[in-house]
C-alpha cells in the first residue's frame, strides 16, 4: 500500500527523446579538492572518449569543493577552451554536498559522476547510462564486486570494500553489490526527489542516496567495470570509515522507525509488472505468504527466546505474555513494511493499534493453551510448554494473516484502480508532481554560476 502524498507519483519511466534540444542529455560530474596535477589530464581523456564515443550530446561539469591550491584555475581554464566543459566552485568541502549542488541544478535528464583518478575504465559509461536513457532503469552504479568485473588493487582496499558491502547487507538489507564505487549515474526525475532525502554531504552520500532508492522500490542497474587503484588516492580510510558507519546507524534507525517518506519515490501504479492483475493470478498474494512466513519464522524465534528469558524471573503466564507483547510489536512492523509495502509513518499507531488486537487473540490461544496443559499434567517440563506454545503459534498463524490481509493492511489500490490492467498496457501517471519543482527553478541559477 503507498500513501499519498501532495508531491504525486514519478512519472513512469521512458526512453528519452532522440531530437536534438538545448540541454545536453548527459552530465558528467567531476568532484575535486585540491587536484591541480590531474583534473587537466582527466577532464580533456573524459572529453576525448566522450566525443569520440559517446551518441548523445554531452557536459562535463568540475565541482570544485573549495580547493586551496590552482585547480580553481586548472578549471577555469579548461570551461574557456571546451564547449562541453562546466566549472562550478564551491565554498565549502563535501563529495555529497558537491553531488547534490551540481545535480540539482543542471538541466540534463541523466546525471552522472566519477572519480578524477578515472580508475573505472571509461568503455563502462555508455553502458552505465544506457539504461537509463531508454528508461530501463532509475538509477545505475559501477560493481568493482561483480564476477565479471576486472580488478587490480591491494588486499588492504579489498578486504575493507568487501566488508562494508558486507555490513551494509547484514544491517540495512541492501542488495547492491558495490555502495563505494565512485562511477553511478542517475535520472534527473529521480534526483528531484531522492537528493532532498539524502543528509549526507561527505563519502555517504551515495550510499544513503542507494539504499533510499531500493528501500523505495527503484531500479537499480549494475555494470562489471575494469578498474585500477589509485595509489596515490587522498582518501583517508579511518576517518571515511568512521563516517559510513555512523551513516549506516543513522539511516537503519531512520527506515526501522518510519520516518522517511519513501512513497515521493513511488512510480504510478501499473508501471511495475508485479501491480498488474492477471486471470487467475491474485494481486500480490503469493509475494505477502512468502514474506507474511518468513517473518513469522524470525517472530517465533524472537518470541521463544523472549519467553526463555523471561521465565526465569516469572511463571508461564506472565512469561508468554510479555513475550508475546514484545515479539507482536516487532511483528508488526516487519510485516508492515516488508510484507505489507507500507512506507511512512501514516497510519503507524493505527496498524500497531489493530496488530495489538491480532496479539490478544494469539495471547488468548497461547495463554488458554498454557492453562489447559496447566491443568491436565500439573508440573510439566519447560521442552513441553514450548511445544504446546508452538503448535498454538501455528494455529493462530491463518487467522493472523488474514487479519493483517483484510483488516490491518488492506490493498487499498483495489478501491482505486481498474480492476484488470491488460500485460501490454501501461497506465499513465496520475500526477506530475509539483508545477515548479526545486530543480527546476535552480537551473536558471546553474546556467548562471557555470561560467
Amino acid at each position: 500500500m503507498r500513501t499519498d502524498t501532495s508531491w504525486g507519483a514519478l512519472p513512469a519511466r521512458e526512453h528519452l527523446p532522440v531530437e536534438v534540444t538545448e540541454a545536453p542529455v548527459l552530465d558528467v560530474t567531476i568532484p575535486v579538492y585540491n587536484e591541480e596535477q590531474d583534473l587537466e589530464p582527466c577532464v580533456r581523456r573524459l572529453h576525448g572518449h566522450l566525443a569520440r564515443t559517446f551518441p548523445y550530446s554531452f557536459r562535463i561539469t568540475i565541482a570544485d569543493n573549495a580547493s586551496t591550491d590552482r585547480t580553481t584555475e586548472v578549471s577555469a581554464r579548461l570551461d574557456a577552451e571546451l564547449p562541453e566543459v562546466r566549472a562550478y566552485r564551491l565554498e565549502q568541502k563535501g563529495r555529497g554536498r558537491a553531488l547534490r549542488t551540481v545535480w540539482s541544478h543542471s538541466d540534463s535528464p541523466v546525471l552522472a559522476y566519477m572519480d578524477v583518478d578515472l580508475s573505472t575504465d571509461l568503455n563502462a559509461l555508455l553502458p552505465l547510462v544506457a539504461p537509463l536513457i531508454s528508461g530501463h532503469s532509475d538509477l545505475a552504479i559501477g560493481s568493482r564486486l561483480s564476477r565479471s568485473s576486472r580488478v587490480v588493487r591491494g588486499p588492504k582496499r579489498e578486504f575493507i570494500s568487501r566488508a562494508y558491502n558486507l555490513i551494509l547487507k547484514s544491517s540495512l538489507s541492501a542488495r547492491f553489490s558495490d555502495a563505494q564505487c565512485g562511477f553511478k549515474a542517475i535520472r534527473r526525475d529521480v534526483a528531484q526527489r531522492l537528493l532532498p532525502m539524502v543528509e549526507d554531504t561527505g563519502w555517504f552520500f551515495d550510499t544513503e542516496m542507494l539504499v533510499l532508492a531500493e528501500r523505495a522500490g527503484l531500479r537499480i542497474h549494475e555494470v562489471p567495470v575494469d578498474w585500477i587503484d589509485d595509489p596515490d588516492s587522498t582518501v583517508h580510510i579511518i576517518s571515511t570509515a568512521t563516517e559510513d558507519l555512523k551513516g549506516v546507524w543513522r539511516v537503519g534507525r531512520a527506515l526501522a522507525v518510519g520516518a522517511l517518506p519513501l512513497d515521493r519515490l513511488a512510480r504510478p501504479f501499473g508501471d511495475d509488472p508485479r501491480d498488474r492483475r492477471l486471470p487467475g493470478v491474485p494481486g500480490g498474494l503469493a509475494r505477502q505468504l512468502v514474506g507474511f512466513c518468513v517473518v513469522g519464522a524470525l517472530s517465533t524465534l524472537f518470541y521463544l527466546v523472549l519467553y526463555s528469558l523471561f521465565r526465569t524471573m516469572a511463571g508461564p503466564q506472565i512469561a508468554n505474555a510479555a513475550a508475546l507483547l514484545v515479539s507482536a510489536i516487532a511483528n508488526t512492523a516487519a510485516n508492515r513494511r516488508l510484507t505489507f509495502g507500507v512506507r511512512g509513518r501514516d497510519g503507524a499507531v493505527r496498524h500497531q493499534a489493530q496488530g495489538l488486537v491480532v496479539f490478544a487473540i494469539g495471547l488468548a490461544l497461547t495463554s488458554g493453551s498454557l492453562a489447559a496443559l496447566d491443568a491436565a499434567s500439573g508440573n510439566t517440563a519447560h521442552s513441553t510448554e514450548l511445544a504446546v506454545l508452538i503448535a498454538a503459534n501455528l494455529a493462530a498463524t491463518v487467522l493472523r494473516f488474514l487479519l493483517l490481509r483484510a483488516w490491518v493492511f488492506p490493498d487499498r489500490r483495489a478501491d482505486e484502480q481498474l480492476p484488470h490492467v491488460p500485460v501490454n498496457s501501461r497506465t499513465e501517471a496520475s500526477a506530475d508532481g509539483p508545477a515548479d519543482s526545486p530543480a527546476d527553478s535552480a537551473a536558471a541559477l546553474y546556467s548562471r554560476n557555470v561560467r
